[in-house]
């Protein structure tokens, strides 16, 4: 399951004709079943529940069409899981009504994940809503979420094949959302997909990286597309460095046991920032279509060469040894800056600087392109630092672009200020979806964009699992930082070595209404 801190869930609601109004609606075919596997965890609590219930709100998923099933192994009754889940989703006047009818397309199913007897009730318990929906069998659209831990995902994917397919095709579709962590190395990532790929075909396999449906992520490919000024400037000849930053201000609260087992490389970078960074560095893709981009990120991947020793700084706040649940031996990373770089004729020499941390001195996501200096410089504003371009992810969302300009006055003197577009000004009163309702909502529309495939997982997973090993068998050491700090100042001294120029006396502020 994913383990960013990412999972803090927020409470709102919507209008039906506000924020994805413009997506495209979904296709009809037979009715819709969705089962939540894993029903009684945080996650499907936190995050699935509540993204189900906000497409609910705006009328893509129809009380008339649709049925929710949850399935765990915890002995609850219906309305036990749905008082749980009503915990986390909105309160008001305006979901009086909401609320209680999507709680009410919840029913819950108690069995084990190995247990043919429990699939099979799940399966008859679907069969019962497609009948009393009049669906020709072999119409309707099954779709099963896997919150849960990648440890059962082979057994429970057989049982679903075994017991819980369509029983035929008439238009119908049977589809499977897996979260990360999508194995711990590439042997292991490769394993899970052999287990899971004799089962089902690619195209009904998605493969969730929340990352993929952030708002600014999904923006990406329109800002460097769609707009002509960027496409001459997106390359070597002009771009100095590239950031993607992920940092948290706080530290494992509890889970420090299961994050130990993966570490913050595992846990964010080789997945969302590697992702991240596709879109960054890709080429234009031949159209829209999913495979066509899909194609583009994996040559991207696939020119990456190793990683270098002294291009890794890995850190550990102090603090993370006290959690009863973590080995007091432990040489996991809370904190890793690792540099990629990419062998092609757009990105040759340009440094591809990843950050990741947890318990540090603030909460952001961001991917700051940091230009080169102007040559010949005749106002000598270099001191004040260099053009970038910052893609504000999360939170107070922004695309911004830093600029030297005249300093208002009688003086020629300069300044860096910056062209902001920050998200609540300018769409003040729009609602950002939540990136898990946009990924289900692809799922059940089939479009595959904004997942991972199987040769993409492959690819991003030959880059990092050399390095990972080495941190595992503990040739490669954390250094100590302070909670609350920047991290470790060795991290800032290789991005320094980098070519990163660091702007002085400049702080973006995110505009108020």
């Amino acid at each position: 399951m994913a383990a960013s801190g990412d999972w803090h869930c927020e409470k709102r609601s919507y209008s039906k004709n506000e924020s994805m109004k413009d997506k495209e609606s979904v296709p009809e075919t037979g009715c819709l079943s969705i089962t939540v596997l894993g029903a009684s965890g945080d996650l499907a609590k936190k995050k699935t529940f509540p993204a189900l219930f906000n497409l609910y709100r705006q009328g893509f998923l129809q009380m008339n069409d649709v049925h929710i099933f949850g399935y765990s192994r915890t002995k609850l009754s219906d309305d036990e899981l749905r008082n749980r889940i009503r915990e986390y989703l909105p309160r008001g006047k305006e979901v009086i009504y909401d609320v209680p009818n999507f709680l009410q397309l919840i029913k819950y199913l108690s069995g084990s994940y190995d247990s043919p007897e429990g699939f099979r009730e799940l399966d008859k318990a679907i069969s019962k809503h497609e009948i009393s929906k009049n669906s020709a069998e072999g119409s309707s659209r099954r779709l099963f979420y896997l919150a849960l831990p990648p440890s059962v995902y082979p057994q429970v994917c057989k049982m679903i094949k075994s017991y819980c397919m369509n029983k035929s095709d008439l238009g119908g579709w049977t589809r499977i959302v897996i979260e990360k962590p999508f194995g711990k190395d590439l042997s292991s990532a490769e394993e899970l997909s052999s287990h899971i790929g004799e089962l089902f075909d690619e195209p009904q396999i998605y493969r969730i990286d929340h990352y993929l449906g952030k708002e600014l992520v999904q923006n990406l490919l329109v800002l460097r597309f769609a707009n002509r000024f960027f496409l001459p400037l997106w390359n070597r000849d002009n771009i100095a460095n590239v950031q993607i930053v992920f940092r948290e201000d706080f530290g494992t609260e509890g889970r420090g046991g299961y994050f130990d087992q993966y570490g913050i490389i595992r846990d964010i970078m080789q997945n969302h920032l590697l992702q991240v960074l596709c879109l960054v560095a890709m080429e234009k893709p031949v159209s829209l279509k999913p495979e066509h981009i899909r194609d583009e990120k994996v040559k991207v991947l696939q020119s990456v060469v190793p990683i270098k020793d002294e291009e890794v700084v890995l850190g550990q706040y102090s603090g993370y040894k006290d959690d009863p649940t973590v080995p007091n031996h432990s040489n996991t990373p809370t904190f890793a800056t690792v540099i990629l770089r990419i062998h092609n004729e757009r990105w040759e020499g340009v440094p591809f600087i990843l950050k990741a941390g947890k318990a540090l001195n603030s909460r952001k996501a961001e991917i700051r392109v940091q230009f080169k200096d102007v040559p010949g410089d005749i106002f000598r504003s270099q001191k004040q630092g260099r053009n970038e371009f910052v893609i504000r992810l999360q939170p107070s969302e922004a695309i911004y672009m830093k600029l030297t300009v005249k300093k208002p006055g009688l003086e020629m003197s300069t300044v860096q200020s910056e062209l902001d577009l920050s998200y609540r000004q300018r769409y003040n009163g729009v609602v950002i979806p939540e990136a898990y309702e946009r990924l289900i909502l692809d799922t059940i529309k089939g479009d595959q964009q904004h997942f991972v495939r199987r040769d993409e997982l492959k690819a991003a997973w030959e880059i990092f699992t050399p390095l990972l090993h080495r941190i595992d068998e503990g040739e490669f050491k954390c250094i100590p930082y302070e909670a609350g700090s920047r991290g470790p100042a060795a991290a800032d001294e290789l991005l320094e070595r980098a070519g990163y120029v660091q702007t002085h006396g400049y702080i973006w502020i995110p505009p108020t209404l």
